[in-house]
């Protein structure tokens, strides 16, 4: 199969210990989308921030590049490992 690019939107949350914890990632159809949608969400109150990534890679193989960041809003960990 082809390589492909994945657009996502992780928005995060925080508990009630105070940690930023992820919330659900939905994917975009495109690069501004996905940056649009993720300060959409933060900016709603429905989270308090949100990344915006791509990532490309074959899904038949389960191989992909690590995450290429678009755009970041609100508070987000400075972590962001779980996204490679």
């Amino acid at each position: 199969m082809a390589r492909v690019t994945y657009y996502v939107v992780q928005p995060f949350i925080r508990s009630t210990e105070g940690d930023l914890i992820a919330g659900e990632a939905t994917e975009a159809p495109a690069s501004n989308a996905a940056k649009h949608r993720a300060a959409a969400v933060v900016t709603a109150g429905g989270c308090i921030g949100a990344i915006a990534f791509a990532r490309t890679g074959d899904p038949q193989l389960g191989d992909f590049d690590d995450a290429i960041i678009l755009g970041r809003y609100g508070e987000t960990p400075e972590n962001i490992a779980f996204l490679e």
